[in-house]
């Protein structure tokens, strides 16, 4: 039998009973079926993504890149052979949905998502840490303060990267296991393990000593880099699903999902014990550092206020795809991802003055803290690349730049006024 999905051109047709839903391949040429107003939500739309993952019946990914994203992993020999509780497949959906919210009461689904955010922000933050000292000028040497290759740049490879991974060809099959953990490894992981408000922050910083060229580069070479990430992790991806439909592996691990109150209380569980942990270990390590000499008091104050930015951004991500208005102008622009990146590239900015202006004890691991972990998680990049992408192949490919220039630009401009000008004003070195 054969064990490929047919396509149609270089994009693939996504036909489940009576609908069909965009694919994106970035193979280039082809038909493009792609619906223009809806690649805002390409990334997160926050509690919309994760109700229509939760009582959809399939736990599908609005966004797939292809067909075998879309596709729950199953032997191929057993594939066209799936049983069916009902000849009608919107009746069948229709009782999925009725069972699953009877037995997952909202209140679960609701604190699970939170703390699911709240503990896998806190790794993105401490993964993040550790990717910038791995490759920083203290060890690896491949990025500096004082360079284009600003010292966020590996770790938002890595998250992009991933994205294509976790966000993109196996957030479907991911959610079939529990929605919550989908969302939190994009949202809550990816989206803390990069960040745009830093980079924002170190092309000011170059800017305001002269280095225009070297901002100017930050900029092209940091989204260049970003997104040949995304589409590598996309294309590596799709390979290694291909590879798993061929065995039994895949199926065997589609049978556990977490679809009634006893697992899901089981995983709500762990995830406090881990949380706690980790809130636990911030806490003693930062009043180490703050009665020490430490430099790190900054990392655990990050980790303890870094989960507010990744509620607020999953808050904000509900604007992402409604448009302005009544008539919903706009609906191509995820604004919910716009006002996140810039209002934490301001928040950055504005603490970035302050530790020029502000000489008091402790002021700058607490205000560093706070642009590593709360402007850090409030921002992202894994995110924004990913409706970069989307927008790059739909039909109006043009709106990806306005996209990324509009998220630039605006964060630049801000930021200039909030930082730059105050340090030419002032003269501060």
């Amino acid at each position: 039998m054969d064990s490929e999905p047919r396509r149609s051109g270089s994009f693939s047709r996504i036909t489940n009973s009576s609908f069909r839903r965009p694919s994106f391949n970035f193979s280039g040429g082809g038909h493009h079926e792609a619906d223009d107003d809806s690649v805002s939500e390409a990334g997160d739309i926050g509690e919309r993504e994760l109700n229509s993952k939760r009582y959809s019946g399939s736990g599908r990914s609005r966004f797939s890149f292809d067909n075998l994203a879309e596709r729950p992993i199953v032997p191929v020999e057993k594939e066209s052979q799936l049983p069916t509780a009902s000849p009608d497949p919107i009746l069948r959906d229709k009782e999925q949905n009725e069972e699953c919210k009877k037995e997952l009461p909202w209140f679960l689904t609701y604190a699970s998502s939170r703390i699911h955010l709240a503990v896998l922000g806190i790794l993105g933050v401490l993964t993040r840490y550790l990717l910038e000292k791995l490759f920083g000028p203290d060890v690896g040497g491949a990025t500096s303060d004082q360079s284009y290759m600003y010292v966020d740049l590996p770790p938002n490879m890595v998250g992009s990267f991933l994205m294509g991974w976790f966000g993109t060809v196996f957030k479907g099959d991911i959610s079939k296991f529990s929605p919550e953990l989908a969302v939190g490894l994009t949202t809550g992981y990816l989206g803390s393990l990069t960040t745009f408000s830093g980079w924002n922050q170190k092309m000011l910083e170059l800017s305001v000593n002269d280095r225009w060229l070297f901002s100017v580069l930050g900029f092209l070479i940091g989204l260049s880099l970003v997104f040949c990430s995304f589409i590598y992790g996309v294309g590596t991806a799709k390979v290694f699903r291909r590879a798993l439909i061929r065995t039994n592996l895949g199926s065997k691990c589609y049978l556990y999902k977490v679809n009634n109150v006893m697992s899901q209380s089981i995983l709500i569980v762990v995830m406090v014990i881990l949380w706690g942990l980790l809130l636990g270990v911030s806490v003693a390590l930062l009043k180490k550092d703050f009665n020490g000499d430490s430099s790190t008091g900054y990392l655990w104050f990050g980790c303890i206020v870094g989960p507010i930015g990744v509620w607020i951004r999953f808050y904000l991500a509900k604007l992402n795809g409604q448009g302005l208005g009544n008539t919903e102008i706009m609906k191509w622009m995820p604004f919910g991802t716009l006002i996140a990146n810039v209002a934490a590239s301001c928040i950055m900015a504005t603490f970035a003055t302050l530790k020029k202006d502000v000489k008091r004890e402790h002021f700058d691991n607490v205000a560093t803290g706070i642009q590593f972990g709360l402007c850090g998680c409030l921002s992202t990049v894994s995110t924004f690349i990913a409706e970069f992408g989307a927008m790059i192949d739909s039909t109006h490919p043009w709106r990806a730049c306005v996209y990324a220039l509009t998220t630039i630009i605006l964060s630049f401009t801000l930021g200039t006024l909030i930082y730059s000008v105050p340090v030419w004003i002032k003269g501060w070195s």
